[in-house]
C-alpha cells in the first residue's frame, strides 16, 4: 500500500514537471517586418537580431523582438518564403507571436497570411540557422500560425500613387506591386484568417498632396494605411476636412460608405499631422507611435 502511494506521488511530480517544463519553454516574440529599401538589403535575409532598418537595437520594441529582413525590392510573392521562415520559427509550437508591419511589410504579410495562413506548417525551435530556418520539434505540425495580433505603420496592402506614376525606381519589382490595381487585386485581403490589423495611419505629407489622394503621409494615402477596401484608392481625410470624407477609427464604415477590409482596425489617425512616413533610423515617423503601442501591449 505505501508503495503503491510512494508511486502515485513520485507519478505526479513527474508529471508537474513536464507540464511545467513546457510551460517554460512558451516564449512570446515580437516579429518586426520592414517595408521598402532603397538598392535593396539582402544580405540581413536570415539575421532576425539585426534592425539596422529601424533604429538603436536597444531601444524597446516589444518582448523577445526579432527582424524580419527580407530584401525590400523584389516580388511579393518571391519573399513571402522569407517571411514564412520567421513565422515557423517563432510563431509555432508552444510559441506565440505579436507581429509589427511597416509600409511594403503590410501588404507581404497580407498576401502570406491570405496564401499560407491555412497551411500545414512545421512547429519549430526557434533556434536559426544562418539563413532564418528553424529546426523541426520531431515530427509536429500545426495548421497556420500563432499570431496574437498585427500592428501596422503605413500600411501598403492598397498601394500607393507613387508607384502608379514610377516615382520609384521602377525596374524594382516590389514597386510594380506597389502599384494601386496590382495590390488590391493580389490576394483576398479580407482573408487574414481571423488575425487582427490595427492600423495606424500618419498624415504629415506635404511633397505629393497633389498625387496621393486625402490625407497621406507622403509616402501612402489614408486609403491604403486605413485598410480601406475597394479596386482602387480613395480620398479619405481627418474630421473636419470639408472637401472629403473622413477615415473613421475602428473598424466601422468610413464617411461617404466605403468601408475596411474584415479583421481590420484603424487604432491611430493622425488627427494633428505630426507623423510622416519616414523612420530616418531612429524608429521614426508614424513607426515610432506604433512601436509605442507594441512596448504597451506585446509581453
Amino acid at each position: 500500500m505505501r508503495e503503491n502511494i510512494v508511486k502515485s506521488i513520485r507519478t505526479l511530480c513527474a508529471l508537474c514537471l513536464l507540464l511545467a517544463s513546457g510551460l517554460a519553454s512558451a516564449v512570446n516574440f515580437t516579429l518586426w517586418i520592414n517595408g521598402r529599401v532603397d538598392g535593396g538589403a539582402a544580405g540581413r535575409i536570415g539575421n532576425y537580431n539585426d534592425f539596422a532598418y529601424w533604429g538603436p537595437v536597444s531601444t524597446p520594441a516589444g518582448v523577445a523582438k526579432k527582424a524580419v529582413n527580407w530584401d525590400g525590392r523584389s516580388s511579393i510573392a518571391s519573399q513571402s518564403e522569407t517571411v514564412r521562415n520567421a513565422l515557423d520559427c517563432y510563431c509555432t509550437g508552444p510559441n506565440w507571436c505579436y507581429i509589427a508591419t511597416y509600409s511594403a511589410g503590410d501588404l507581404l504579410l497580407g498576401y502570406t497570411l491570405a496564401n499560407y495562413g491555412g497551411s500545414t506548417r512545421p512547429r519549430k525551435n526557434a533556434i536559426p540557422n544562418s539563413s532564418g530556418v528553424c529546426g523541426a520539434i520531431r515530427t509536429e505540425s500545426q495548421t497556420g500560425w500563432n499570431i496574437k495580433w498585427v500592428f501596422v505603420a503605413a500600411g501598403s496592402a492598397g498601394g500607393s500613387e507613387l508607384a502608379d506614376i514610377g516615382a520609384w525606381t521602377t525596374s524594382a519589382p516590389l514597386v510594380q506591386d506597389l502599384k494601386t490595381t496590382t495590390a488590391r487585386a493580389m490576394y483576398d485581403h479580407n482573408n487574414t484568417h481571423n488575425i487582427r490589423f490595427y492600423m495606424f495611419a500618419g498624415a504629415r505629407g506635404t511633397l505629393y498632396s497633389g498625387i496621393l489622394p486625402g490625407q497621406d503621409d507622403e509616402v501612402m494615402a489614408y486609403h491604403s494605411s486605413g485598410g480601406v477596401a475597394g479596386n482602387a484608392g480613395r480620398s479619405l481625410c481627418n474630421p473636419g476636412d470639408w472637401f472629403c470624407n473622413d477615415l473613421t477609427l475602428g473598424e466601422a464604415p468610413n464617411q461617404g460608405g466605403s468601408v475596411k477590409w474584415s479583421n481590420h482596425t484603424v487604432q491611430f489617425r493622425d488627427d494633428g499631422e505630426n507623423y510622416n512616413h519616414y523612420i530616418n533610423g531612429n524608429w521614426g515617423g508614424i513607426v515610432g507611435v506604433m512601436r509605442l503601442g507594441v512596448v504597451a501591449n506585446a509581453r
